[in-house]
This record gives structure tokens, sequence and C-alpha cells, in this order.
């Protein structure tokens, strides 16, 4: 088999304006964040972000490269509310699409199994339904005769997760207690591309870890980016940890445009390695 390994930069590049992409992780937890950087870095415009939220959506939003997002929640996880996503909503600076977490899991399913919707009950009695008006709901055609809502399919033109390990070809491993739902986005996409602390040979990936922590099989990978500390500043147990004093430092800098500014260029100017060497200058200023 060939190997499925490329850049970031080749991944960015399968990427086109106006496509649908999906984002893995769960708020501050195992965001492919290199893969975002990267994104970052590009031309990319118009773009729909499908995401259960974090720093993620929040960078995105904030270069202008999201015109729309649809997602669940939005939030750092041990500091409630996402301060750029939080901006981006109040000033409309982009469309937004609020789903109940139930419900974006169904529409996930519902795409991985290549169905136009599912029907769940999640959803009923809520706000979701009045603010969302697109959405339907569907009559049960058995003898219950239940309303449900009938959920459309989350279909992702790509996908992007970030994994604790993974072979050249696709095979990954996460190792932290929480698979996320990784492997729905990469189902329902067309292209899924995964980042990975470490590319190991195949055999390795039983190695100190149970065969069920093999999340993604190669039929469901295009890609594969050995990016070493690459969902930093999210968590990626147990490989590292949240750096609480970094995401702390990105929530305060998303107050001001000014200290924005000095962030971006600090941190976010530059390649990958520019940011990983920021990422050490500031944690030996901090320790």
């Amino acid at each position: 088999m060939p190997s499925k390994v490329m850049s970031a930069e080749d991944v960015i590049g399968r990427i086109e304006d106006g496509m649908t992409v999906g984002i893995g992780g769960w708020g501050s937890r195992r965001k492919p964040m290199a893969l975002v950087r990267a994104m970052l870095r590009s031309d990319l415009k118009d773009l729909t972000i499908v995401s259960y939220a974090g720093p993620d959506v929040g960078l995105l939003l904030q270069s202008g490269q999201a015109t729309k997002v649809v997602y669940a929640f939005a939030t750092l996880d041990s500091i409630p509310l996402e301060p750029l996503f939080s901006r981006a909503r109040q000033e409309a600076t982009a469309s937004f699409r609020e789903w109940d977490e139930g419900m974006f899991q169904t529409g996930l399913r519902a795409a991985a199994q290549r169905l136009p919707f599912l029907p769940v009950r999640a959803g009923l009695g809520s706000a979701v339904l009045e603010n969302d008006p697109t959405i339907r709901t569907v009559t049960s055609p058995y003898d219950d005769r239940q309303e449900l809502v009938a959920v459309p399919a989350l279909e992702l033109d790509v996908a992007l997760v970030h994994m604790n390990r993974a072979d050249q070809f696709g095979n990954a491993q996460y190792l932290g207690p929480d698979p996320y739902f990784d492997d729905l986005f990469c189902m329902a996409a067309t292209e899924a591309y995964v980042s990975t602390e470490q590319v190991i040979d195949t055999a390795g990936l039983t190695v100190d870890a149970a065969l069920q922590t093999l999340l993604l099989n190669r039929t469901m990978v295009a890609g594969v980016v050995e990016a070493p500390n690459g969902a930093h500043f999210t968590a990626c147990t147990p490989t590292y940890e949240r750096d609480e004093k970094f995401q702390k430092a990105y929530a305060t800098a998303a107050k001001s445009p000014e200290d924005w500014a000095a962030f971006r260029e600090r941190f976010l100017s530059g390649s990958e390695q520019d940011y990983q060497d920021a990422v050490l200058a500031f944690g030996q200023e901090t320790s």
C-alpha cells in the first residue's frame, strides 16, 4: 500500500473555497490545531465549519475564513466561552446554525450512513426548532405515530482530526479516555485527514493499547500528517494536557484588538515551527 503521509500544507492545498469542513475534537480537547494554523496561513475563504467548537472555530471566525458555522456549543472547557466565537456571534460577522448536541451527532451519523436524515427525539420541545425553521419533524409510520425530529445529514467535503498515534496508511489511534466523534466526522466526509503526534509502524499501534482504541482505519483516511504537539494548546491526553497558561493568554488577548494583534504577531504570523518555538519561549517565561 502506498504511504499517505503528507504535509499540513499538502492537506490544506486540497481544500477549496466554499467547502464544508468538519473539525474533530471537543471544545478545547484534541483539536487538529496544526492543521487549523495551516488554514490560517492560507488564502482559503468562504468556509462552512462544522464542529463541537473550540479555538478552531474561534480562530477561523477571527480570520474571516469561516463565513458559516454549524455547532453544538463553543467553549474552551476550563474557560466556559470561546471569546473569538462569542464576539463573532454577537457582531454577526458570520452565519450560525446551533444544534442540540444529540442532533449534531445524529446529523454526522446520517451523513456517515449516506442517508438524507435520521429521526431523533433530541430537540423536541426546545428552542432549536424555533431558531432553525429549516429543520422538520416526521411522524413514525408505525402504530406509535410518534413525532420525531428529522435531523438532516451533516455532509462534509473534508474532515480534519487529530490522533495520538497513526501509521503511514491512515490507521489512527486515540489513547485518552474519550474518542469524541472523530470517526463520525471522517465517515461523514468525502475526504478525511488526520494529524498525529507520531507516525509509527502499524504493529506498534497495538503496543500498550487495546485494539478498540484504533478509532480510524485506513479506508476512512486520505492523508496523514505527523505533527508533534499538533493539538496545542488543546489537550491531547495522555500525551499532554491542555496548556492552561497559554489558553488564558489567548482568551485575555482576545478581549481587545490591540492585544490580539500582538498575540497574532507573536504566535500566528509565521510557520508551524515558529509557533512551536514561540510556545516554548512562552512556557519558559511563565514557568
